[in-house]
């Protein structure tokens, strides 16, 4: 594998693993939130998960440690991301509200699930 694409696919991983990490991060004020009409306890119980998850796959990400894996899960996260913006709120793909960065960070994951972490990662160092 040349230098180029193991900087392209650490480049890929880092981008994702940051966005994840740090959005994941911001999500740890619903432990504190309590149930209303704008934010059911649903929602908060949603919330309240993938402030766990998000972290969790945006290290995974940063490290490259189970990057496959990581990127199903993250994917599916998004999946869920534009069906809510898309579909339950009406949201358009861009503008206000809109679903583009959710597409874009979808297609990331997707690409990291079919070609790994790459040269540099926990995973081609542990042989996963």
């Amino acid at each position: 594998m040349d230098q180029v694409t193991s900087f392209a696919e650490l480049a890929l991983r880092i981008a994702v693993g940051t966005v994840f990490l740090v959005h994941g991060l911001q999500k740890k004020m619903f432990w504190k939130a309590q149930p209303s009409a704008q934010l059911p306890l649903g929602m908060i119980k949603v919330l309240r998960f993938l402030s766990i998850v998000e972290p969790l796959g945006g290290v995974a990400m940063l490290a490259g440690f189970l990057t496959r894996p990581a990127a199903i899960g993250l994917s599916i996260i998004m999946l869920g991301a534009i069906n809510l913006k898309a579909r339950q709120m009406k949201n358009g793909f861009t503008g206000d509200g809109g679903w583009e960065l959710d597409f874009m960070i979808l297609a990331a994951n997707v690409a990291l699930l079919l070609v790994g972490g790459g040269a540099w990662s926990l995973d081609r160092v542990l042989g996963i």
